[in-house]
């Protein structure tokens, strides 16, 4: 019997142009380990060109979904074979990004304006692996925005098979807004989305877009199956330690944040060790004291020190920056 989901997608971090890197990825281990992540969108081109180095990711990541991009049904197919061989326990179809690059390349938001084509892109994928294949979309693109036309969409898909949507919840402007402008601009319609869930209860709707905290995931996961967080993991990455405990109820205790700098000292060690520059690695800890007193100091110390080695200790030293409150 096909696998359509994992239990991992009840909580995922959503893919982010250069922000998803595999050193993003371990950084978020340390909060949680049952979470689904995500790779940046990787162009199904490449793969196929042979560019195998990026679908590289250390075991720690797993569970990790692999996001494509394309447009082209055979590339695409053979892109989600080559990830499936890297052992990626997903693969995603990006059609819902905005940006100029990924126009000019006929797929991302594009590819909503033609739900057929999307439809024999998804299949093609299917047909190629036997892990699960989904798509991530919008509620609507351009003009194209009515009920009826996201139900006609999310329909296309539905009827290749594919039993997992993301879908953010907002339309996009492909002209007259910039990809950070889509991510707000256009109003959030979460009803929308959770009339999907009515319209097709067999498929495993993950809903994502202005999702903030773990108190909203919990609502919205009252009426979808999964909840996707995209930049509130960026600004407040703390929020994930909840996700074990309060998302997946494993009863695991929450860590606290000197719990996770200690841990994220050792990672630094090892991120070092393996060759890598500390400040891809850093730059995830930025926030992770956001709203605690001295959380400005510690910051600006960790922003200051980032280019240079010795990580490890350039954590130890940012979080003594810190005074008061409780960690």
């Amino acid at each position: 019997m096909p696998v359509f989901f994992s239990e991992a997608d009840r909580f995922s971090a959503a893919p982010m142009v250069d922000v998803t890197t595999s050193a993003f990825r371990r950084a978020c281990r340390l909060y949680t380990r049952k979470a689904m992540l995500y790779t940046e969108m990787i162009a199904a081109d490449a793969i196929t060109h042979g560019r195998l180095s990026l679908l590289e990711f250390d075991p720690a990541e797993q569970p990790l979904t692999l996001q494509l991009g394309g447009c082209v049904p055979e590339a695409l197919a053979a892109a989600a074979k080559e990830g499936e061989k890297a052992g990626f326990a997903a693969i995603n179809l990006n059609a819902g990004c905005p940006s100029d690059k990924v126009q000019s390349g006929a797929f991302g938001a594009v590819m909503m304006k033609d739900p057929e084509h999307l439809a024999s892109c998804v299949k093609a994928m299917q047909d190629a692996v036997s892990i699960p294949v989904s798509v991530k979309t919008r509620i609507g693109v351009d003009d194209l925005d009515s009920p009826e036309f996201t139900r006609t969409l999310i329909g296309a898909i539905y009827s290749t098979g594919c039993r997992h949507v993301i879908i953010h919840a907002r339309k996009c402007w492909l002209k007259g807004l910039s990809p950070k402008e889509n991510r707000s601009v256009p109003p959030l319609d979460y009803a929308r989305v959770y009339g999907l869930k009515q319209d097709f209860p067999d498929l495993y709707i993950t809903i994502n877009g202005g999702i903030a905290s773990i108190e909203q995931c919990l609502e919205c996961l009252k009426h979808v199956d999964g909840v996707m967080l995209g930049r509130a993991l960026i600004d407040n990455p703390y929020l994930m330690a909840r996700v074990d405990s309060e998302i997946f109820n494993d009863g695991s205790a929450v860590k606290t944040r000197g719990q996770i700098l200690a841990e994220a000292q050792d990672l630094a060690a090892r991120f070092e060790a393996e060759g890598h520059r500390f400040r891809h690695l850093g730059q995830h800890f930025l926030n992770l004291f956001a709203s605690v007193p001295g959380s400005k100091r510690y910051r600006r110390y960790l922003s200051l020190h980032l280019s240079e080695p010795g990580g490890a200790q350039i954590l130890k030293e940012a979080y003594a920056q810190l005074c008061g409150g409780e960690l």
